[in-house]
Order: C-alpha cells, then structure tokens, then sequence
C-alpha cells in the first residue's frame, strides 16, 4: 500500500477552511486504498489523520517527543506512532520513507519538509530513479516554490503547485498509481527504504 506524506500546519484549528480541506484530503486519499503519514500531531496533521480514520484507512504519525516535549501526545487519530530521536529523523522517515509528499499550508516546519522532499526529487536521477511526486496546494507554496526556482536557478516543475486538495488528490492518484508497485512497502509500513534515502 504505497504512503502519502502529509505536511502542513501544526496550528490550525478545526473551524478553519484549510483544516476541512485537510480532513477532505485524508478521507479522499486513503479512500483511494493509500496510507496517510504526517507528522502525527494537532492542526493539519489531526486533520488529515481524522479524514484518513473516518473511511478506516491507516495513519502513520511520526512524531518527535524529544523535540516537542510541550505538545500533547499523538493525536487521537493515528493507528502507528513512530517516534523519532531528532528533528532531521522525522523529516527522513516522513519525506524519504514516502511514495509522495502533498504540502498543506504550514510555517517554516513545512518549508522544511518541502524543501527536503524537493531536493530528494532533484537528486532521484543521478542514481537513475524516478523523482516521487511532490505536490503543494495553495498560494502561498505557488509564490515561494516559483521564486526559488527562479532565484537559484532549478527546476521548479519538480513541485506540482495545485490550487486545492482536489487538484492534489488528482496528481497523486495518477502519479502514485502508475510508478509504485503496491506489494512494495514504503519505509513508513514496516518495509526498506525505497526511496535511495541515505541509511
């Protein structure tokens, strides 16, 4: 069952729009027979879990208790913790051990990942891999994803930028589908990294 990497906002609260698209998200992707991963705490990580859990798909949640000491436990929606030691470990488990990253809105966490999942992508071909698809819905992914690519002079079609979930649930559905064998499990379930992650 390849895994969907979620990242967003660990902030947003659930009267918000973006945390309802988020939850939409989880519902359409694990509808689709896919595993949700996401950082496994509150705002659109809740959200996209509770989405994934109401049409009974599993939810990976790689949390960072070490770093977040002050954040409540995993939310109420995932079916797998796992923990990680550091920062740089949980971005590795969630972006590397994935079959696909979709970046929600979010802060400078989420830039992170995205940055991260970006590269990965870059890097892919020059050990003759497929780069995983990387989506990030919203406006806001638009402007800093363009202005990058155009500032450092890289490849900024490696980032699908989409308006909303709908878009991004569409890309991963074709994208994922055609590229990943389903009995080849992801890091995220329990399976070898698949990705060319460094060990």
């Amino acid at each position: 069952m390849p895994t969907i990497a979620v990242i967003g906002s660990s902030r947003t609260q659930p009267d918000h729009p973006d945390y309802q698209d988020a939850q939409r998200l989880g519902r359409l992707l694990a509808d689709a027979g896919f595993t949700v991963a996401s950082g496994g705490y509150g705002g659109l990580m809740e959200a996209v879990s509770k989405g994934a859990r109401s049409v009974g798909g599993p939810v990976v949640g790689v949390t960072a208790p070490g770093v977040f000491p002050d954040r409540a436990r995993v939310n109420e929606y995932v079916t797998d913790e796992q923990p990680a030691e550091t920062l740089t470990e949980r971005i590795h488990r969630l972006v590397y051990g994935s079959d696909a990253v979709v970046a929600l809105p979010g802060s400078i966490g989420t830039l992170t990942e995205l940055m991260s999942a970006w590269n990965l992508a870059y890097v892919a071909p020059f050990s003759g891999r497929m780069p995983k698809p990387v989506v990030a819905v919203g406006a806001l992914w638009a402007e800093v994803v363009s202005w990058l690519a155009e500032r450092l002079e890289t490849d900024g079609t490696l980032v699908t930028l989409v308006d909303n979930v709908d878009e991004a649930f569409r890309e991963i559905v074709e994208r994922v589908k055609s590229i990943t064998a389903p009995e080849r499990p992801g890091m995220l379930n329990g399976g070898a990294d698949t990705s060319g992650a460094l060990p």
